[in-house]
């Protein structure tokens, strides 16, 4: 009885063991990536093959367009929260909602021209196929959504 409990702990020992050395190495390129510098950017500097020196200017790039892009957020989700207030309260389009519908449109296209204008700067500090793979990436993931929408409607 004894040996035999003996034998299931030492299995469950190994199994235990064996477990963590598998998770260990399964994940240890990604903690690796976590324990860099800009973390949130390092899937970049994996994915475009980034030297440090263009991961570094990169990832200045990113903490200068931060801010402005956070503040251009918080102006969007308080004009989205105003205008549901208005169409909470109202049953036709007034020009408070017709003026707001502008500013907010003005907001969004100025954040599109500044987004615009942080993915070129980040393209032009990678080597040129990989900026072009980055460019078309960024295309796909931000504009080209828009533009499939556009497509649906004008069907």
């Amino acid at each position: 009885m004894k040996r035999g409990l003996s034998i299931l702990l030492l299995g469950l020992l190994v199994c235990a063991t064996a477990s963590f050395v598998v998770y260990r190495a399964r994940t240890a390129s990604h903690r690796a990536l976590l324990k860099q510098s800009a973390p949130e950017l390092a899937w970049l500097k994996k994915e475009f093959k980034l030297s440090d020196a263009e991961f570094s200017h990169i990832a200045e790039l990113h903490s200068a367009y931060l801010p402005q892009c956070h503040q251009r957020c918080q102006i969007i989700a308080a004009q989205n929260e105003k205008l549901q207030q208005l169409l909470a309260t109202n049953t036709t389009v007034t020009p408070e909602i017709e003026s707001l519908l502008a500013e907010r449109a003005r907001i969004r296209a100025e954040c599109e021209a500044a987004m615009l204008k942080h993915f070129l700067e980040v393209s032009r500090a990678m080597p040129p196929p990989q900026a072009e793979r980055y460019l078309a990436w960024v295309k796909e993931q931000t504009f080209a959504r828009g533009e499939e929408m556009e497509k649906r409607h004008h069907q």
